[in-house]
């Protein structure tokens, strides 16, 4: 039996890695600028994370949620208090697109409405719903299209208000700095008017935090650079440091019920142990802090290259945008350099997504090879 042909694969094969670096099964060290996706937040194979898995999987790994697991009560309580979404509960799933997936959910069972209301060039999943809201009419199935859905220029507040105003929207899901889209965000006004319009109109506002969260961008998640605040906020990727975990927040004027939610494997005790690691490592080793050093570092070495056109993003949410394709680029630099970086669905434009851990010797290996590539 063979794979199921769906992902164009280059031709490597990590085996072990640590920090910030993959090696490969004939040992050639590559430099991870791209985290598998934002996924490795704290570093691979981070010591303390691997000790606490590797205990937690010794007592217990695994029961479903109908039993007491003090783990979830535990890691609620201290993403609360990193975020400062002081009041908010926590319902705990295992992906991103899952955690989409609940939050378009949810706002219908609360509001009793079910229109989205997305934007162009976003990515929420592939999932039924999170993939109709997103703007990638490939990965869109005839199943999915029923979804109701509209998707608007991102910034397009009349275009908002416009929706709304028709009372049949249940919630507006948007990240305020876009991932696979490119990097793209919009302004202050845009976010805190979108904001104010779902309270005006009984929507409920969704932050897709999945790509940006857990102190990618310098803050704990990327909206609150703006005054604004989410009903519901999607959780995953660095969440778990490479661990399945996804969530939502989730506004204490939501209202829980028996039944509402639920799932198998979300919030299991392993989950819950590594997203609990990648706080505590967050915190001791001023991670968030390095993310917005690392990237002042970043964008000053990318303002000496002429040939990038668009510096994107914040913090360690990065994109470099140039006037070509940048698929050979991204092949060579991965190929000749040992470096991977990511693509994005604009052509032109390098995504780097590294590990929180990076420092300014890795960062500087990357533009010698950038420039040796652009010369």
């Amino acid at each position: 039996m063979s794979l199921f042909n769906v992902y164009p694969l280059f031709d490597i094969t990590p085996v072990k890695a640590e920090d910030v670096f993959v090696f490969d099964e004939n040992n050639t060290k590559y430099l991870d600028l791209y985290g598998g996706h934002a996924v490795i937040s704290i570093g691979h194979s981070h010591p303390k994370y691997v000790s606490a898995i590797s205990e937690q999987v010794s007592k217990i790994g695994f029961y479903s949620n109908s039993i007491q697991n003090p783990l979830q009560v535990a890691l609620a309580k201290k993403i609360v208090a990193f975020s400062g979404c002081i009041d908010y509960t926590l319902f705990l799933c295992n992906s991103g697109a899952e955690a989409n997936e609940n939050a378009l959910k949810l706002s219908s069972f609360h509001t009793k409405k079910k229109k989205v209301l997305a934007f162009k060039n976003g990515f929420h999943g592939r999932t039924s719903a999170a993939v109709a809201a997103t703007d990638n009419a490939k990965i869109i199935a005839p199943i999915n299209a029923q979804q109701e859905v509209e998707i608007l220029e991102l910034g397009d507040l009349e275009g908002v208000e416009k929706a709304l105003a028709n009372n049949d929207v249940c919630a507006v899901i948007i990240e305020c700095i876009q991932g696979v889209g490119g990097l793209d965000e919009s302004t202050a006004e845009f976010y805190e008017g979108v904001d104010a319009l779902c309270k005006k109109y009984n929507v409920c506002f969704i932050a897709d935090e999945v790509q940006s969260g857990f102190g990618r961008t310098g803050d704990f998640f990327a909206f609150q650079k703006y005054n604004i605040t989410p009903d519901i906020i999607s959780i995953a990727k660095g969440m778990g440091n490479g661990f399945p975990i996804g969530g939502i927040l989730i506004h204490p004027n939501i209202t829980a019920s028996f039944g509402l939610l639920g799932t198998t494997f979300g919030g299991n005790h392993l989950a819950c142990v590594a997203s609990s690691t990648v706080l505590e490592v967050i915190e001791e080793e001023n991670l968030m802090q390095n993310a917005k050093e690392m990237s002042a570092y970043f964008m000053e070495k990318a303002e000496t290259i002429s040939e990038i056109k668009n510096i994107k993003g914040r913090g360690l949410m990065l994109g470099l945008e140039f006037d070509f394709p940048i698929a050979d680029l991204r092949k060579k630099l991965i190929f000749e350099h040992k470096i991977f970086t990511g693509s994005a669905k604009n052509p032109n434009l390098l995504r780097i997504l590294p590990p929180l851990t990076i420092k300014k010797e890795h960062i500087d290996v990357f533009f010698e090879a950038l420039k040796n590539e652009l010369n």
